[in-house]
């Protein structure tokens, strides 16, 4: 039975990125997709050249109308986000949701090997530290995680138990369940998580492919909810958003233009 399941993420104008990948995927998965978008891109930033409209003034105005409207939702999933303001609107009306037993998926979006993107500050960790503990299940990768965990990131990558301490560390912040992306452990790379229903640790091994395209982690995220929507546990639904970001970019490694994405609508059927 597909869930109604709202997504607050930036929307590109060009490119396969952000809402462009996560509302085909989770439709397809049979879900019921409604948007919030809180930024407009021009297209992907690897172009080095882009365009940013902050929608912010937007979003308070549509949750205004959402909530006298009675509309509801079986789950919210939060991405790119703006601004420290809008990290603070956006955790508000998460936590006013979580309260009616919403499901709440938080992507930290905000850097990558080891260092914040550009123009992000210290601020923008602390608005997403507060955001996260709204949060039901998040998913930062490596370098997120040790920002909003407060500990060093570590560029030759971690032990098992480094790992294991920086998932709880995490889950200390929400109480939910956690997994951490582009992790090496132990000298390979891994996903890792933490499923706070069971209470158990888990560590999902993968080989690189040595071609990258933008979007990948928010294909990665949607899988990852819409398994979990259908009662997959944690670690299946990992595993099965993992072998279905590896499937796409094979499909895809004669891509001529990278920085586009990959062409979600033409991979569909790797999710069957």
């Amino acid at each position: 039975m597909g869930k109604q399941v709202l997504l607050i993420n930036d929307l590109p104008g060009y490119g396969e990125v952000a809402l462009a990948a996560m509302m085909p995927i989770l439709t397809h998965m049979g879900h019921h997709i409604y948007n919030l978008p809180t930024a407009l891109v021009s297209n992907t930033l690897d172009y080095g050249k882009f365009e940013i409209l902050d929608t912010t003034d937007y979003m308070i105005h549509t949750l205004d109308v959402w909530r006298t409207l009675n509309f509801s939702f079986d789950a919210v999933s939060t991405g790119f986000i703006v601004t420290e303001k809008q990290a603070e609107m956006i955790r508000e009306y998460c936590v006013e949701e979580r309260k009616k037993g919403t499901l709440i998926f938080v992507d930290p979006i905000m850097g990558d090997e080891g260092h914040l993107y550009n123009g992000l500050t210290d601020q923008t960790v602390a608005g997403l530290r507060n955001l996260i503990s709204a949060a039901d299940f998040m998913v930062p990768n490596y370098t997120e995680a040790s920002f909003l965990a407060g500990v060093p990131y570590k560029e030759e990558g971690t032990t098992e138990p480094e790992i294991k301490d920086l998932l709880l560390r995490l889950h200390e912040i929400s109480r939910g369940s956690v997994i951490i992306t582009s992790a090496k452990v132990d000298g390979k790379n891994a996903v890792a998580g933490y499923d706070a229903k069971l209470d158990k640790f888990f560590l999902i091994h993968f080989s690189l492919i040595p071609m990258r395209f933008p979007g990948t982690g928010d294909i990665f995220s949607a899988v990852f909810m819409g398994g979990v929507l259908h009662g997959k546990t944690m670690k299946d639904a990992a595993s099965h958003a993992m072998d279905t970001v590896r499937r796409m970019i094979e499909k895809n490694l004669g891509s001529r233009e990278p920085f586009k994405g990959i062409p979600i609508e033409t991979c569909l059927e790797v999710l069957d």
